[in-house]
Parts: structure tokens; C-alpha cells; sequence
């Protein structure tokens, strides 16, 4: 849970989030890989959010070290795609009575 509070303390991994809730919305068609099957490929992600691709792999080594994203590697890029499951535990343990 730690990690998870860590992980959405952060703008730009919040907007990350968002975009990813929808792709096909956010992002251009990729050459390989399906948008929602496989995920969005970190060079589309580090374009929309206009910072480089090592700015942007720490903020998916964050995301994906809480379990909020999953990665999938086709050919020598990595895909990111959100954990519907995952997210949805966060957000039961925010709404739960203490």
C-alpha cells in the first residue's frame, strides 16, 4: 500500500494513469502491439507527457513496483498497461472503514 500512495503522489504518474484508463483516446496507433491488448508502448507515453525515456522509465518503475501497471515486452520496447485489479484494491482500501 505503501508503494501505491507513493505512486499516485505524483502528477505526472496520475495523468499516466488516466491516459492509460482510455489509449485509444490519448494515443496515436502504434506499430506493433495492440493499444489495449498489449498497452502503450513507453515511447508514446514519454512523447505525450514530453519528458525523455529515462524520466519516464523511473516513473513506470514506480508505477509498475506498485502494482498499478503491467509491462509487456514486444521486440526491444516495453508496453504498459494498467492492472484493473489492482487499482481496484487501492480503491477499496481508501473507502474502507477503519
Amino acid at each position: 500500500m505503501v508503494a501505491a500512495l507513493k505512486a499516485l503522489g505524483n502528477d505526472r504518474r496520475l495523468k499516466i494513469l488516466d491516459w492509460l484508463k482510455d489509449p485509444r483516446a490519448h494515443f496515436r496507433e502504434q506499430v506493433d502491439g495492440d493499444l489495449v491488448a498489449d498497452g502503450v508502448c513507453g515511447l508514446l507515453i514519454a512523447e505525450k507527457l514530453g519528458v525523455s525515456q529515462p524520466t519516464l522509465s523511473e516513473h513506470m518503475r514506480i508505477l509498475v513496483a506498485a502494482g498499478l501497471v503491467i509491462p509487456k515486452r514486444i521486440k526491444q520496447w516495453t508496453f504498459y498497461r494498467r492492472d484493473e485489479p489492482a487499482i481496484a484494491a487501492v480503491k477499496a482500501a481508501f473507502t474502507a472503514e477503519v
